[in-house]
């Protein structure tokens, strides 16, 4: 009777536990093509057992009862999806694809970006910040009023000065990359264009067009000038962009960058110029080497720091003017006024050496900041040398408590730092010359100085508005390639020529007064 009793107490147990328990048959397709989908696994919520789909998508899993009655669906490829069974024995499972495509159809990784603003620049960067981009927008929109008895018109006016467009990225594993470009003068001129490795936060190697290491004010950025321009010395003597390779290593206090650079490829008709003598004349297309050495003393302090910096460049004739020959010239003090006081014209060359001493200082709102700039030219056949210089000495002050930045790992000014909510006031003030008569035998290209005031408003960190005051002058031999006139001669007449001027030295040349605006939106 026990044994029986037994047997009978199993056999209602078994049917208990049979009775809890269902099979849930189905299949797993794709949301995209509505194929089947193999190996994706099926298991019950909370359970740890599971079963996998058959290559035609089918399944087949045991559901007790008891448990959560929602089955999780995986697969590498695929999101993950959760469903409620509600009873249900059968069903017909869509999964979506979690690979994506790039447009030449090859499987690209994904990863998630937070958005922000930093600052007025909207920021886009993976959870892990090993990946991150930006664009860098600029419009500058400026006006400027001339007057004074010259002896050539000048037209007032006004011009989107610059509108760029910039996307900037840290591509992760230590790897940079950024696009400019410019798109005033109904142009689209390629600015910086470059792949770079940081080794560390100032020792990197980059290639591909971006500025010559040569000129702090050449190379801080428009968004952040004092004045509206940039002196007139480095407009005219200090290398820009260029193509070529640099690298950077620095380590206390000092910075040190070198470079190998070739054409200038931003500019369409420098462009068209190298292709047209590359074809023509099947000559190199030349090259320069450029280096330079920063000292910061107070390298860790962000309140006041100095600088003192060398630079030099060897550089032989580009074919992106005209084939073994260079020119030095300059818009003067302004950028609206459209004429070239300051021209040496083209001449020949063999190779031309750069010089460049630079030292400024900066402690909270005060700052101040000079250059000395020198070129010696090299002319071929015995027609000896020629030597130009240049210079500026500026200082500016913001009034409301704020500050100047200085980056250390770039050796340059960067943005002022508001000391109100409101924003603050900088005042400014810079006297610029620049030389390019070299000898009476040789060229004599002409000579100008200027005194410039500025008054900016920076209001939070994306607008500015500028006023800037400048009285130009220029010497006799500063007639544009002979082009403009510089006095007058016996007769009263206006005259090109130097040498018939009637007017006493320090009254020949052009002179002008320019009040100039600036409206600057960056984000």
């Amino acid at each position: 009777m026990k044994t029986i009793l037994l047997t009978v107490l199993m056999l209602i147990a078994s049917q208990t536990m049979l009775a809890q328990a269902r099979t849930v048959t189905g299949r797993v397709t794709s949301a995209e093509d509505g194929k089947a989908i193999a190996e994706a696994t099926v298991r019950l919520k909370g359970a740890i057992t599971v079963t996998t789909t058959m290559p035609d998508g089918s399944f087949t899993i045991s559901v007790d009862q008891r448990s959560s009655d929602v089955l999780v669906f995986n697969h590498p490829h695929y999101d993950e999806i959760e469903i409620n069974l509600n009873g249900r024995t059968q069903l017909e499972v869509t999964m979506i694809l979690n690979v994506r495509f790039n447009q030449y159809g090859v499987p690209v990784e994904r990863r998630g970006l937070n958005a922000e603003e930093r600052s007025g620049i909207l920021v886009l960067e993976s959870p892990d910040q090993d990946y991150r981009f930006w664009f860098d927008l600029r419009v500058q929109l400026d006006g400027a009023v001339f007057w004074g008895e010259t002896f050539n018109p000048i037209g007032s006016g006004a011009e989107v000065r610059r509108a760029r467009f910039a996307v900037k990225a840290e591509l992760g594993g230590n790897w940079m990359a950024e696009l400019d470009m410019d798109f005033a003068d109904a142009l689209a001129d390629l600015k910086d264009a470059y792949l770079k490795y940081q080794f560390s936060e100032n020792t990197w190697i980059r290639a591909g067009n971006f500025k010559e290491r040569f000129s702090m004010e050449t190379n801080t950025t428009s968004r952040y000038l004092t004045f509206m321009e940039r002196p007139v010395v480095t407009r005219t003597l200090t290398p820009s962009r260029h193509l070529g390779i640099q690298g950077s290593f620095g380590r206390y206090g000092l910075l040190a960058v070198a470079g190998v650079h070739f054409q200038d490829v931003g500019d369409l008709e420098a462009v068209q110029a190298r292709k047209d003598n590359n074809n023509a004349t099947g000559q190199d297309e030349g090259y320069s080497l450029t280096g330079k050495l920063t000292a910061m003393p107070y390298y860790k302090d962000t309140q006041k720091g100095l600088h003192f910096a060398l630079a030099g460049s060897y550089r032989t004739p580009k074919l992106h003017d005209r084939v073994n020959q260079v020119r030095f010239d300059s818009r003067s003090f302004g950028n609206i006024n459209r004429k070239k006081y300051l021209d040496t014209d083209r001449f020949d060359v063999e190779n031309y050496t750069l010089a460049n001493f630079e030292a400024a200082g900066y402690y909270k709102g005060l700052k101040l900041q000079g250059e000395y700039t020198r070129a010696k030219v090299n002319r071929p056949d015995d027609k000896g040398t020629e030597n130009f210089e240049g210079f500026y000495v500026m200082g500016s002050y913001l009034l409301f408590g704020g500050n100047h930045l200085y980056n250390t790992n770039e050796g340059e000014f960067t943005q002022a730092m508001p000391g109100k909510s409101w924003g603050d006031i900088e005042i400014a003030a810079r006297y610029e010359f620049l030389d390019l008569n070299s000898r009476m035998d040789g060229i004599m290209g002409g000579a100008g100085e200027a005194l410039v005031f500025a008054v900016n408003y920076y209001a939070k960190n994306n607008i500015k508005l500028a006023v800037n005051y400048g009285i130009a002058n220029h010497d006799r031999y500063a007639n544009g390639r002979s082009r403009l006139f510089v006095g007058t001669d016996e007769q009263g007449k206006p005259t090109t020529n130097p040498a018939l001027v009637t007017e006493p030295k320090g009254k020949a040349g052009e002179k002008y007064n320019i009040l100039s605006f600036r409206v600057e939106v960056a984000f």
